[in-house]
C-alpha cells in the first residue's frame, strides 16, 4: 500500500509536500504566526487556482501545457477595464431594463445601488469571456497549423501578446479618471486599484472568521470549487470525451469520425476562458489591475504548479490542479515568512524569487510521465 502510494506520488512530490509541512510545524517555534501563514495559503491558492485550471483542457487535448495563458489574462485584463470605464452606464442600463420589462422588475435604483460591486465583478467576466473566446479561436486556429511545437508557439503568442497591449493600452480610448494617467489624460496607468469596484468581492462573501488571524476565504473558494466542477461535467461530455481521445491518439479519434482540429480549438478557446475569468478573480483578491508587462510571466506559475500536482504534458486533472497549487502558494507562502524569521533579516523578496524560481525550473524539468 505505501509502495503504491510512492510509486503514484513520486519521491519529489513527497519530499515537497513533507518541506510544506515541516514549514507549518516549525513556524511556532520561531515566531510565525501558524494562523496567518495558512489564512495567506488560502487566499493565494483560490486566487490562482483558475489559472492552473486553465491547463487542463489543452493538456487533455494535447495542445501540451498552455504557455500562451497571457492571451486569456490580456482579455481578462481587457473585461476589467471596460467595466471600469462603462461602470456608471451598465448601472442606469440595469435600471431601465428593470423598468421597461416586468421580470426584470427587481432592478430597481436602490438594487442596483447595493448590489453594484457584485455588478461590476460580473460585467468584468460577462465583457472578458466573448473577448477571449475570440482570441482562443484564433490561437487554436493557429495552433492547428503548427502541430508537435505548441508550447514553443505558444510561449511566442503569450510573450508578442503582451508586448502588444503594451503599445495598445497606451492608445485605447479610455476616459475613466481612476485609469488614465491624470496629466495627460490619456494612455492606461501601470496599476488600476479595484477598490470600490469589487475588492475582495469574493474573499469578503460568506467568509469564516475562525480567529483574528484566520479568516477563510469560502466565497472565493466556492468560485474555485464551481468553476472546477464546470470543468469536470464537460470533461465528461461528448465534446469532452472526444477531446480528451484527440489528445490521447489523434489518429484513433481521426478515424472514429472526431474533428481533431475542432476539438484543439475548442479546449484552446476554453482555456482561454478559463485564464480570463482567473485573472479577474486574482484582481478582486490583490486588489489591482496589473497592466503592461505584469502578465508576462504569469504562465510560469500555473504550468509548474500543476506538473507539481502530478500532471504531465498529455494528461492533467482537477486533483492534479488542487495538490499542485496548494504545493506551489503554500511553499511561496511560508518560506520566506519562516526564512527571515530564522535568520532575523528581511529578505522576503529574495527567498520568494528564489523558491518560486527554483519550483518552476524543478517542475519544468523533471522527467514528465505519459
Amino acid at each position: 500500500m505505501i509502495g503504491k502510494f510512492i510509486k503514484s506520488a513520486g519521491w519529489p512530490r513527497i519530499i515537497i509536500a513533507a518541506f510544506l509541512l515541516g514549514l507549518f510545524i516549525a513556524a511556532p517555534f520561531v515566531g510565525v504566526n501558524i494562523y496567518t501563514s495558512f489564512n495567506n495559503t488560502l487566499v493565494r491558492f483560490g486566487m490562482n487556482g483558475i489559472m492552473v485550471l486553465a491547463m487542463i483542457p489543452m493538456v487533455q487535448a494535447g495542445c501540451g501545457l498552455n504557455f500562451g495563458l497571457p492571451l486569456g489574462i490580456i482579455a481578462g485584463l481587457l473585461g476589467a477595464t471596460l467595466s471600469i470605464e462603462l461602470n456608471t452606464q451598465i448601472l442606469e442600463w440595469l435600471v431601465k431594463f428593470g423598468t421597461q420589462y416586468k421580470y426584470l422588475s427587481f432592478l430597481s435604483q436602490e438594487f442596483v445601488t447595493a448590489y453594484r460591486q457584485p455588478i461590476g465583478f460580473a460585467s468584468a467576466i460577462i465583457i472578458a469571456i466573448p473577448i477571449a473566446a475570440v482570441l482562443g479561436w484564433f490561437y487554436g486556429k493557429l495552433l492547428n497549423r503548427v502541430k508537435g511545437d505548441e508550447m514553443m508557439i505558444a510561449t511566442y503568442v503569450g510573450f508578442s501578446s503582451v508586448s502588444f497591449m503594451c503599445i495598445a493600452w497606451l492608445l485605447l480610448p479610455y476616459k475613466h479618471p481612476t485609469m488614465v494617467w491624470g496629466y495627460a489624460g490619456r494612455g492606461l496607468r501601470t496599476t488600476i486599484s479595484v477598490e470600490g469596484y469589487w475588492l475582495r468581492i469574493l474573499n469578503d462573501a460568506l467568509a469564516i472568521d475562525v480567529n483574528e488571524h484566520l479568516r477563510i476565504p469560502t466565497g472565493m473558494l466556492i468560485f474555485f470549487a464551481v468553476t472546477a466542477v464546470i470543468v469536470w461535467i464537460f470533461m465528461r461530455t461528448k465534446t469532452g470525451t472526444a477531446l480528451t481521445a484527440v489528445g490521447s491518439n489523434p489518429e484513433f479519434a481521426r478515424a472514429s469520425g472526431v474533428n481533431v482540429d475542432r476539438m484543439r480549438t475548442i479546449s484552446v478557446v476554453m482555456s482561454t476562458i478559463l485564464g480570463a475569468v482567473g485573472i479577474i478573480v486574482y484582481e478582486q483578491s490583490f486588489g489591482f489591475i496589473q497592466l503592461y508587462m505584469g502578465p508576462f510571466y504569469m504562465a510560469l506559475p500555473a504550468v509548474a504548479s500543476i506538473l507539481l500536482g502530478g500532471a504531465s504534458v498529455n494528461k492533467a486533472s482537477i486533483l492534479n490542479v488542487i495538490i499542485g497549487t496548494f504545493l506551489f502558494q503554500g511553499i511561496l507562502t511560508m518560506t520566506p515568512s519562516v526564512f527571515n524569521s530564522v535568520f532575523q533579516t528581511d529578505m522576503s523578496e529574495v527567498i520568494r524569487l528564489i523558491v518560486s524560481n527554483g519550483m518552476i525550473l524543478y517542475a519544468l524539468t523533471r522527467k514528465v510521465r505519459a
